[in-house]
């Protein structure tokens, strides 16, 4: 790792996704151009997945092509959030609310079977499971996603899937912190405001993730503007007093931190070399792009650009390298 150029240390922030089912398509040279960089991570939609033979040939391609292994990563919650429903024709799994309800074993049962599938295609890394506390019946976007609209079951359920993924080999990945269950607004869209003050917010919705981050060797941020934490209109996800103070100092946060994905209506309000500038010196470890399109892939180069005009504090650069290796040894076997 200490060999590496800052262009390349730049790559290994980055969790990119790719067009279609084959990684060799020519409209994915600037991806693989990236994987030879040093590309820290890849995510899997439903368009990425045609068949399990074809997952598995896209995970051998990538991983021969790459500098570096990377994370290869997916959302895998069960129910609508669900990327493998071309292989099965719909949901195979659950949702996280249905499954609570069927209890902890159905919860262990599950969890289990998804991890070793996930393994067994080639994945290492699932953006799940959920700890938001869906307090708000009008929330557009977590709902049954979440496993209630009590803490200590968020807790509860979320621990046994952590465990689960974790003794398959899997990297869970507790998101959205702070908590996602008070909106009336889907970050996909645009920003949410949410207006509860600290006591509110750590009495519900971040209990559990105070709770199970000891366990969670990631989390992932939300594109929410929270009241208590900054007066500007800023995310979460590229928030300095979210993440620096309070997710690493107060809540003593050890593991890779990664934003949700960059091309969210959420975080719209900033350019992307913006966010990107603000996020690192905030403290964010790697950034999500679905899209690895020539726009994305330039934003790297900016970046180095930034950093060495003294724009990007270069040692969070270095300090996220050295977690994201710290993770991948660890995990990555």
């Amino acid at each position: 790792m200490k060999q590496l150029s800052l262009k390349q240390k730049l790559h290994q922030m980055f969790i990119l996704g790719f067009e279609g089912t084959n990684p060799l398509l020519n409209e994915n040279k600037g991806f693989i151009n990236a994987l030879e960089q040093g590309l820290g991570g890849v995510i899997f939609f439903t368009q990425n997945i045609k068949d399990k033979n074809t997952l598995q040939d896209s995970i051998k391609i990538i991983n021969k092509k790459a500098l570096i292994k990377p994370f290869l990563s997916i959302d895998q919650e069960g129910g609508r959030v669900e990327r493998t429903q071309n292989i099965y024709n719909g949901s195979h799994y659950k949702d996280a609310r249905t499954s609570a309800k069927l209890g902890e074993d159905f919860v262990k049962r599950q969890s289990k079977q998804l991890s070793k599938e996930l393994k067994e295609f080639g994945f290492n890394m699932n953006f799940a499971p959920v700890l938001d506390v869906d307090t708000n019946p009008k929330n557009p976007i977590i709902a049954e996603r979440s496993f209630s609209s009590n803490p200590d079951e968020v807790i509860k359920y979320g621990k046994i899937v952590i465990d689960e993924y974790l003794k398959n080999k899997i990297i869970p990945v507790g998101k959205h912190f702070p908590g996602h269950g008070e909106t009336f607004v889907d970050s996909h869209k645009e920003m949410p405001v949410l207006d509860l003050s600290l006591n509110e917010l750590e009495r519900t919705h971040i209990k559990p993730f105070k709770s199970l981050t000891p366990f969670l060797p990631a989390v992932m941020v939300a594109h929410i503007h929270y009241k208590a934490f900054d007066n500007e209109q800023i995310p979460a996800s590229i928030s300095q007093n979210v993440i620096k103070k309070y997710l690493r100092k107060t809540l003593n946060f050890k593991g890779l931190i990664i934003s949700d994905d960059m091309v969210m209506g959420g975080i719209k309000g900033f350019s992307s070399i913006d966010a990107c500038i603000k996020g690192i010196n905030a403290g964010i470890n790697m950034f999500i792009f679905r899209n690895s399109d020539s726009k994305t892939l330039s934003l790297i180069e900016k970046l180095e650009n930034a950093a060495n005009q003294g724009e990007i504090d270069i040692k969070n650069i270095d300090k996220s390298v050295e977690l994201i290796n710290k993770v991948k040894s660890k995990y990555l076997n």
